[in-house]
């Protein structure tokens, strides 16, 4: 069946974005949607994670959007007048720290990819209506022009907490809302740290100031004493002086205000990331507080992840089981971040009780470097793994991170940056010819002892299959990327 597009993607924010250039890059025809009429300047997420901008790096990205914020290498929390601190060093990692950056400069990145990819983004287009029947999916879309139907293949929701798709698919939306609503504001401090996250937890709420440059910080605030201000209410230079100032216990020499909001703080998650040939990802799939600067994070590496799937679909050697992989993978990543984001939160607005103990307990385990490095890898993403496909005879290294390790020419994640797999083979070592998957694998060699002799790297830069034996990996890479082409069967 002929289809106006292979795939539809709504909703243009760094999820949507991502995901258009991951399939561009498979040669998929994908287009975006987008209710916005403009490009937003909004920044509400602010901080890029080490794993995310290895996966940027898997894409050529990551070393153009370095410039473009400021890389902080610890968070430093303070109860009164007591300070911790929980290193973001990450010795395993290219990319040793937080990178600091607004939101609207990480989606201008990928807008530049995805335009220069050729994908179009149709602005001012608000997705109504769904139908899918099995073969494609009947989508109905209302803009300036009036309301129109076309075919997609396959249709993914990248559109937001208030995600029309979402609501179209009948999809659930888990959760609540916190009893205390978020104020946001871009503030030039005095004496602004340039080289951490502070964070100042009062006996009212809590306030999170990640450094933008030149003495600009965010000031992420929660205050009990505004629980019951409305959304809509306009809020001035004087409150967030106020209720930052008390929570912090000190004055901390706000001298300009350029930019604030209010918004509604929740924790929910879509009870499915798929319902047939209809996907969520991103915050339509899960939102949450806002410490720990994961909903950007962990949208974009949905994205990563549903890409190559649905390119492999589109394409004609998906396996059975790849698509639903999307869900069985990424749904447990979604909820492990809502109840992290949820502990922070619950600890940093605890009752009084609590708060008497937090500094000490707080600044007890974080001197424990396996309970610090646990909490560090656990945000960074870097302790993300997946599920094998076979526990039973599964090797360690399955579903895990793949280190980005020198190979016999450039670094692994260079390797990657064309999308296609990779088998690594350490130096010795027989393997299959990649040529016979006919642009779907890609060969590469390592020294490195550390490595399986084979390993069979997915294009998100996870561990597909390992092992020593050629014959096995054949099995592993046609299982993984489709049968090789028929004159090379044999």
């Amino acid at each position: 069946m002929v289809h106006d597009t292979q795939v539809l993607v709504v909703g243009a924010g760094p999820t949507g974005l991502m995901l258009a250039a991951e399939l561009a890059l498979r040669g998929v025809s994908c287009r975006v949607l987008e209710q916005r009429a403009e490009e937003s300047n909004l920044t509400r997420a602010f901080g890029v994670h080490a794993r995310t901008l290895e996966q940027l790096d898997m894409r050529g990205l990551a070393d153009d959007l370095l410039p473009r914020g400021i890389q902080v290498d610890e968070v430093r929390p303070t109860f009164g007048r007591r300070s911790v601190r929980l290193p973001m060093r990450h010795p395993e990692s290219r990319f040793p720290y937080v990178l600091i950056v607004p939101q609207a400069r990480t989606e201008a990145l990928l807008a530049e990819r995805v335009r220069s990819a050729g994908v179009r983004v149709e602005r001012g287009a608000k997705v109504v209506a769904l139908d899918d029947d099995g073969r494609g999916v009947t989508v109905t879309i209302e803009d300036d022009s009036g309301t129109r139907t076309e075919r997609a293949g396959y249709v993914v929701g990248c559109d937001g907490a208030h995600s029309s798709v979402r609501r179209c698919m009948g999809v659930g939306f888990s959760g609540a809302a916190y009893d205390t609503d978020i104020l946001l504001a871009d503030l030039r401090l005095a004496g602004a740290d340039a080289r951490a996250v502070r964070t100042y937890v009062g006996r009212d709420g809590v306030v999170l100031m990640p450094p933008f440059g030149d003495g600009w910080v965010r000031a992420v605030i929660w205050d009990r004493r505004h629980r019951d201000v409305p959304l809509d209410e306009p809020l001035g230079v004087a409150e967030v002086t106020e209720s930052l100032n008390r929570l912090a216990g000190r004055d901390l020499g706000v001298t300009e205000m350029r930019w604030s909001t209010r918004f509604r703080n929740q924790r929910r998650q879509a009870d499915h990331y798929r319902r047939g040939r209809v996907f969520l990802a991103g915050d339509a799939a899960h939102v949450h507080s806002p410490l720990g600067a994961l909903g950007m994070n962990t949208g974009i590496q949905d994205a990563v992840n549903l890409g190559w799937k649905l390119a492999a679909a589109v394409h004609g050697h998906a396996a059975p089981w790849l698509l639903d992989s999307y869900h069985a993978e990424r749904h447990p990543v979604g909820a492990a971040a809502l109840r992290l984001t949820d502990l922070l939160q619950r600890i940093s607005v605890a009752p009084a009780p609590v708060r008497a103990i937090r500094p000490f307990a707080a600044r007890g385990m974080l001197a424990v470097r396996p309970i610090s490095d646990t909490l560090r890898r656990r945000v960074a993403g870097l302790s993300i793994a997946y599920p094998p496909r076979d526990p039973r005879h599964a090797h360690a290294w399955e579903g895990r991170r793949v280190p980005d390790a020198r190979l016999s020419a450039g670094r692994l994640y260079q390797a990657l940056r064309d999308g296609r797999f990779l088998l690594v083979r350490r130096t010795g070592t027989p393997a299959p010819d990649p040529a016979a998957w006919a642009g779907r694998l890609a060969a590469a060699e390592t020294s490195d002892t550390a490595f399986p002799a084979l390993t069979l790297v997915r294009p998100d830069g996870y561990a597909a299959w390992a092992g020593d034996d050629p014959d096995s990996a054949r099995a592993a890479v046609t299982g993984w990327c489709g049968s090789p082409a028929p004159e090379m069967r044999s």
